[in-house]
């Protein structure tokens, strides 16, 4: 991506907008903004966002850069990849794209061709299941209470009962290769070592596209009709491909990010067919794991947008155990979670169908907290009517406990486990003490210690990170006077900065780790725009404290030359001391 179209796009993209669509930032100042740091687990905000230097960075893990750095980092793009999805949130007309390399070009070629093969292949299959031989399909769905509407909003469609007919229209638009690497088709393997002919992978199914947070086809989950043996799984979903990561995506995110921002919460089922029901229903802040089991980085997807989570699963004995796995990842990575278990032993979808929306909607506002539910499972799994039972029941809740980071919360949730499961309280909080003891923090700070670093340091460094005037006469004086930037904590920073071309980001030229926490506190430290009659004030403040310093070091050496009995040095030290106390008094 030519530098000239990376520049434009930088000057016209606004980071807190584009930051705002992963992190929920709230205002810390003029132009600064917090949120917490969606790449590593902490539960105070230090992700700080300027907009009017246009750049974010964490003081808890150091990660920093501009927007394009952030949207590589979230993304796990390359730069040309991020300048161009910039744009496009930006509405910027992209340009003839260029590649560093042939194999960025082949990957970037073959991930546009599976993402145009995915959009086709979903109209396809919405296509076939107006078709005779979806009957079937129809009517599982009908029966399911899908609408007409939730159809044509999800896209659902039918995988024919074919290995042929899906190849034989897709052959001819894309390359083999292409087709192999979507996952939509397999192969058989042949003695001698290649491939035989493709043929579909999904048959005889009701298709639901898996979106990206974007909006665009990547992937598919396919329900069989039969349940014999020779159908195979009742859920088949497409296998990982350059698109798609099971464990990476949320069904339905692309749908209810903006209701789950707006009503501050949202509601994680288990299955597809749930999720379109409460979806089509009018709670629209609805998710799904999609089958798969919860995982880290799924919720980290979800803590773009949310804190606060109700999970809905289903009630028998694997929905249980998922439920209690999403929990203790979800606490861990310090959310807030409420329980629903729906009465008569109903699934979500079941659930509105027979007894309408008002009805669990009411369910929902009910939830109880995550150790309400936890404690009665407990109770349920192991009854604490002998003292076996209430061990294992407390072995079964310690887990939990030991992954809130929050010791009240952690007491509380103790206080009442030991109240409920008729446990000595003392000796539930000394497990606890050697559980929680073993915890580790798996994120360092970066910089334990902050250097001290002086508010004219601070000024000047603003004024090095601007391409005027301010910026000509930092630099400048850093040329002539290279004195004034010695022994400070910023001195390799300044020099840095004072190197750079005007129009390289700040950011990207710190030398290290502790330069870039440096200049990120200078810059959210005070107004983006610096006046010459400021730096020249910060500057001459500078010229004193070095003038100082110098004063102090004279002393020092006159006093060593005074043990020694050495007239010379003395001689020249006073008359070196004397002008700069002159020019000390004159400043």
């Amino acid at each position: 991506m030519a530098d000239g179209f990376s520049q434009s796009v930088k000057q016209q993209a606004d980071i807190v907008r584009i930051v705002g669509d992963y992190v929920r930032l709230s205002k810390a100042g003029a132009h600064s903004f917090k949120g917490l740091c969606p790449f590593h687990k902490e539960k105070s905000p230090s992700f700080n966002v300027q907009a009017a230097q246009q750049f974010f960075h964490c003081f808890g893990c150091g990660q920093s850069g501009d927007v394009f750095t952030f949207i590589q980092k979230m993304e796990n793009v390359g730069f040309p990849e991020a300048v161009r999805m910039v744009a496009q949130k930006c509405g910027i007309p992209l340009p003839k794209r260029e590649f560093s390399s042939p194999e960025e070009a082949e990957s970037a070629r073959l991930r546009g061709k599976l993402l145009e093969l995915h959009e086709q292949a979903a109209q396809y299959f919405a296509e076939q299941l107006q078709s005779p031989e979806a009957a079937r399909a129809r009517e599982y769905l009908t029966g399911r209470g899908t609408t007409a509407d939730a159809i044509t909003a999800f896209n659902l469609g039918y995988a024919p009962d074919s290995f042929s007919t899906m190849r034989d229209r897709f052959q001819e638009r894309f390359a083999p290769e292409v087709l192999r690497a979507s996952g939509l088709f397999s192969a058989k393997e042949q003695a001698e070592g290649g491939s035989g002919a493709l043929y579909a992978r999904f048959r005889k199914r009701i298709m639901f596209p898996i979106r990206n947070e974007g909006g665009r086809t990547i992937a598919f989950t396919a329900r069989a009709l039969d349940s014999d043996e020779k159908s195979g799984p009742k859920y088949l979903n497409s296998p990982e491909t350059p698109l798609y990561v099971k464990g990476q995506v949320l069904f339905n995110l692309d749908k209810a990010k903006a209701a789950i921002r707006q009503f501050e919460f949202a509601l994680l089922v288990e299955g597809q067919m749930d999720c379109i029901s409460v979806y089509m229903a009018g709670v629209t802040n609805v998710i799904a794991t999609s089958g798969t089991a919860f995982t880290e980085a799924q919720v980290r997807l979800l803590a773009r947008h949310t804190r606060q989570v109700v999970v809905n699963f289903d009630p028998d004995t694997a929905g249980a155990n998922a439920a209690e796995k999403s929990i203790a990842l979800l606490i861990e990575e310090g959310f807030s979670v409420k329980v629903v278990t729906l009465e008569g032993g109903l699934d979500p979808d079941r659930f509105v169908r027979e007894r309408g929306v008002q009805a669990y909607i009411a369910e929902l506002r009910a939830a109880r907290r995550h150790s309400d539910y936890l404690i009665e499972r407990a109770r349920m799994l192991h009854p604490p009517v002998t003292a076996d039972a209430k061990v294992k029941a407390l072995n079964f809740l310690l887990p939990h406990m030991q992954h809130m980071p929050n010791r009240i919360a952690r007491d509380e949730f103790a206080a009442d486990a030991a109240q409920k499961l008729g446990i000595d309280s003392a000796l539930l909080r000394q497990e606890l003490k050697q559980a929680a003891g073993a915890r580790r923090s798996t994120v360092r700070p970066a910089a334990n210690v902050a250097p001290m670093v002086s508010e004219a340091e601070k000024l000047i460094l603003r004024a090095m990170c601007h391409t005027g005037a301010a910026f000509a006469a930092a630099t400048e004086r850093h040329r002539r006077e290279p004195w004034l930037f010695e022994g400070l904590a910023t001195t390799d920073l300044m020099a840095a900065l004072a190197n750079r071309q005007p129009t390289d980001d700040p950011m990207m030229a710190a030398p290290d780790e502790q330069s870039r926490h440096l200049l990120a506190a200078a810059l959210l430290a005070g107004p983006a725009e610096v006046s010459l009659g400021d730096l020249e004030q910060a500057l001459a403040s500078l010229r004193i404290r070095q003038m100082e310093r110098r004063q102090r070091d004279l002393r020092r050496r006159l006093a060593d030359a005074e043990a020694r009995g050495d007239a010379e040095t003395i001689r020249e030290l006073m008359a070196e001391k004397l002008q700069l106390d002159r020019e000390l008094r004159e400043s």
